[in-house]
């Protein structure tokens, strides 16, 4: 669940780390559906035959499927600065995938607030880093900066 905070406590929250997400399953179903969706087929994803002769040994998710659970994973994560009426997402200053997510596996994420900067009153650029987790292995899946605009309530 987003933790809600006051405006005045913008700056007690850098460095601030909230609990880690929720585990998700990837299942075949999801990275198939992505796949459709991003025109990406390669075997390594949707092929679980010939995956099995790959490196992993099974369908891998796409790495741009982790990157894109960031945005269900915030619903757990983020911090909502009181008066919060939506996001924009701003973009990324680093993103690095570095294991795959093979099928079946269970991913969860960890965020730390690196910074919030009020561009205009009321509204807030909020950087996060979101680590990936890959239940059972010691090597994440990713690790991203992401800015978030944070608007709020028309007045």
């Amino acid at each position: 669940m987003a933790t809600l905070i006051d405006k005045q406590d913008v700056q007690n929250y850098i460095g601030f780390e909230p609990e880690a997400t929720d585990w998700l399953t990837i299942d075949q179903n999801r990275i198939n559906q992505f796949a459709d969706c991003t025109i990406d087929h390669q075997f390594i994803h949707v092929d679980p035959e010939r995956a099995k002769d790959s490196p992993f040994g099974t369908t891998i998710a796409h790495g741009f499927l982790s990157l894109s659970m960031l945005s269900y994973f915030s619903e757990q994560y983020s911090i909502l600065i009181d008066g919060f009426y939506m996001g924009i997402n701003y973009g990324f200053d680093k993103v690095r995938f570095l294991s795959p997510v093979k099928v079946g596996s269970r991913i969860r994420a960890k965020a730390k607030i690196l910074s919030i900067e009020e561009i205009k009153p009321g509204n807030f650029r909020v950087s996060t880093e979101v680590t990936v987790e890959i239940e059972g292995e010691a090597k994440p899946a990713l690790v991203a900066e992401l800015s978030l605009i944070h608007i709020s309530e028309p007045t």
